[in-house]
């Protein structure tokens, strides 16, 4: 029987393994704030909520507390190499945008306004 702690877990007690989760970047989630924060600024939008999953991270928006968001910015790279990482969805589940540049897909959500002359 040892008194001393050797600093090590016993061999017979298994190892868990934490599985990892795909989440946003400190870059990623600048850009979605800031076209968050513009759009309830303006009155638009008033709460979102963050999944962190095996697969995927979702950013969800709502424009009021409801049952489904108006909107699901998601990064799946696993989707990397094909048609591109982030994706932008609508209430219905239709995809409104998809690409490689985080930045290019949220425009679908803020639209520049051009003036025509």
């Amino acid at each position: 029987m040892a008194l001393v702690h050797s600093g090590e877990a016993p061999s017979s007690v298994p190892q868990a393994k934490a599985m990892p989760i795909v989440a946003f970047d400190r870059r990623e989630l600048m850009l979605i704030l800031s076209v968050y924060g513009r759009k309830v600024a303006s009155g638009e939008w008033r709460d979102y909520a963050m999944d962190f999953l095996r697969e995927r991270a979702v950013f969800s928006i709502y424009a009021r507390v409801s049952e489904r968001p108006l909107f699901i910015v998601e990064k799946s790279p696993k989707l990397r190499n094909r048609q591109g990482q982030y994706s932008v969805t609508n209430q219905q589940g239709r995809i409104l945008k998809r690409g490689h540049d985080l930045s290019q897909v949220l425009r679908v959500l803020d639209p520049q306004l051009a003036v025509v002359g």
